[in-house]
């Protein structure tokens, strides 16, 4: 029997706040230069009506054009996933070679001001994890 590996891809949550920016900066840096595609993810509440989705694809489409230029030559997927963000990101980064997220101040620890997304992944993720923290990487 053979067993052919997929695709390689690093996995990045994206929600247009400026810490995850950084963090698909920097995932666009990690997929360059492992060969890997690029998966931005957004996830979305699971109530958010059939249109929710498609909307939020065109403005993920074009956040991400925004910020990251072509001439880096990424192959890019983008998708919207729906559900709890630190649950949906871990079982989507099931066969990543890295996660990458943003994070606010403190929120590695589920503190007053981020939710729980950072330390979900961290505890959840089989892959390793970056942690863009504060317009930082950590």
């Amino acid at each position: 029997m053979h067993i052919i590996p997929g695709p390689r891809y690093v996995l990045v949550g994206f929600d247009g706040s400026p810490n995850s920016a950084v963090a698909l900066r920097r995932a666009a840096e990690e997929a360059r230069r492992r060969h890997a595609r690029l998966d931005v993810v957004r996830v979305i509440p699971r109530d958010g009506g059939p249109l929710r989705g498609p909307q939020a694809w065109l403005r993920l489409r074009e956040e991400v054009a925004r910020l990251l230029p072509r001439a880096q030559h990424v192959s890019t997927r983008l998708r919207i996933a729906r559900g709890e963000p630190g649950a949906r990101l871990s079982r989507l980064a099931d066969r990543a070679e890295v996660l990458v997220v943003g994070a606010r101040l403190n929120s590695r620890h589920g503190a007053l001001f981020g939710g729980a997304t950072v330390p979900t992944v961290l505890s959840n993720a089989r892959c390793g994890v970056i942690v863009c923290e504060d317009g930082a990487e950590s």
